[in-house]
This record gives structure tokens, C-alpha cells and sequence, in this order.
């Protein structure tokens, strides 16, 4: 029988968190003396000990590490378990690269003073005749739904020179589902009106822009400059705002080639 000092050195687990194992049932002393409170471990406990460092190790919860040790010996059982520890690790994994490349991108920002601040200028957009896509979608990442209903036009369309390719953002608020969007995109000729292709006329309208180079990461930070910009000099915002995607994913794969133009209408 070893004293539990002993068995913490064998074990390489603090005095403590063996008490504290012992209390939550998760590995009981093979003897605890009435009178003085002594634990005492034998020697064959020590795999145990073992196996709950590893499983600790691989990131299991002590409730989780009791059951497992009640079927550590049933292999399907202890393979489900390291399954789904393995599954919920790799999705923890994305979501740590994910943020990591958000760090890095925020990080790359402050070195570039110049990508940390974000021209406002005042422009007319004259007047266009473009193919108009207007509905309502799940999220607002989900606007390529719209931009692929283009195809529904029997002749294939002819883009202007330049071409505004733009979307609307229709809602009065910031919405979790269900956005309201209208794209567009300016073309030459006349053409017919398909299901949901509708070709308009839009008016000129005077904005205030501001353009983006580089990935869509930054929007947020472009939309609270263009904001605050307007407030402080003394303009109203009287339409929906919209985006004119110069460079976009369907010309680049790169993400710091995008150019996007914010535009907020104003008066």
C-alpha cells in the first residue's frame, strides 16, 4: 500500500487534485484509515491513475472521465467516446483558425496605417439602365442567390461600359435572416423582363463612398467610418445604402484583390 504523498510521486498528481478525485468519486484511496483520515493507494491504481492524466490530456471534463472509466474496457464503447472527443476537437480546430486568420488580418491592418483609415468622398451616380434582381434571402451571404436568377434572361447580356454590378440592402435595420436585397447590374440595349430579371432605369443618386480594397473582413470597420463621416459633416442619409462590387469574387479568387465601393445615399 502506498501513502497518498507517495502515490502523488509515482503518479506525478498533486496531493490535492488526488483529494479532490477521491471526493468526486473519480478514484477512490484503496483504504482510508477511520481514525487518522490517511488515504491509501495500491500499487495496481497507478494505470488508472494513467489513464485519467491522458484522458484529461486529450481535453475530456472529469464528470466525462468517470463514465469512460466505467467502460474502459469495452473498446466500442471507449472508440465512441474518442470519436466524438475527436470530432468536437477538429470543429473547435476550424474555429480557432478562423479567428486566428481574423487576428492576423486585424494585425496586418495596424502595421498598414493606410488600410486602417478609409476615404469618404461625395459622388453623383448618374443615372443607369440595369438588369434588377430584388427578393428576400436567408442571410446576407446568401445574396449570390439572387445574382445567379441573371441566367434566367434568354440573350445573354451585354455589360455597359463600365458596368455597375451592385446590391441594394433593402431592410431599415441590421436583420439575422430573411434580408431584403436588390441587385444590379447595368447593361447595354433594351431587354425583356423574365420572372425575376427586371430591367429598370435608376435614377442618379448622390452618395457618400468609400472604397474598400482587399477582403470583405473589413466592411464593418468602412460602414462605421462612412457613418460617422456623414453625421459629422452634417449629411442625412436618405435611401439604402449598397455596395458597387468593382473587383469581386467572380473576377478574382483573391480575396485582397476585392475593390468595393460602399455608397450610402445622402442628402
Amino acid at each position: 500500500m502506498l501513502k497518498i504523498g507517495d502515490f502523488s510521486k509515482l503518479s506525478r498528481v498533486s496531493v490535492r487534485m488526488l483529494r479532490h478525485y477521491d471526493d468526486i468519486g473519480l478514484l477512490k484511496p484503496a483504504e482510508t484509515d477511520a481514525f487518522t483520515g490517511y488515504r491509501y493507494y495500491r500499487e495496481d491504481q497507478l494505470p488508472v491513475m494513467g489513464r485519467i492524466t491522458a484522458l484529461k490530456d486529450m481535453g475530456f471534463a472529469l464528470a466525462d472521465i468517470v463514465r469512460i472509466l466505467e467502460i474502459y474496457e469495452d473498446r466500442d464503447q471507449l472508440d465512441a467516446f474518442l470519436a466524438a472527443r475527436e470530432e468536437e476537437l477538429l470543429h473547435l480546430s476550424k474555429e480557432t483558425e478562423y479567428k486566428l486568420t481574423l487576428l492576423g488580418t486585424a494585425r496586418k491592418r495596424l502595421r498598414e496605417e493606410r488600410n486602417m483609415r478609409f476615404n469618404v468622398t461625395v459622388r453623383t451616380i448618374p443615372e443607369r439602365y440595369a438588369a434588377t434582381v430584388q427578393g428576400i434571402v436567408p442571410h446576407y451571404e446568401d445574396e449570390g442567390l439572387l445574382w445567379g436568377m441573371m441566367a434566367e434572361c434568354r440573350t445573354p447580356l451585354i455589360p455597359a461600359e463600365p458596368c455597375l454590378a451592385a446590391a441594394a440592402f433593402l431592410d431599415k435595420e441590421y436583420k439575422e435572416e430573411n434580408v431584403e436585397i436588390q441587385v444590379s447590374m447595368t447593361v447595354r440595349g433594351t431587354c425583356e423582363d423574365t420572372a425575376h430579371v427586371k430591367f429598370r432605369t435608376l435614377p442618379a443618386v448622390r452618395v457618400a463612398s468609400c472604397v474598400v480594397k482587399g477582403s470583405y473582413a473589413q466592411m464593418g470597420e468602412a460602414t462605421a467610418a462612412v457613418a460617422a463621416w456623414i453625421h459629422e459633416n452634417g449629411y442625412r442619409v436618405n435611401g439604402p445604402m449598397f455596395n458597387i462590387y468593382h473587383v469581386s469574387p467572380n473576377e478574382t479568387s483573391n480575396p485582397d484583390d476585392y475593390v468595393t465601393e460602399l455608397c450610402f445615399p445622402i442628402e
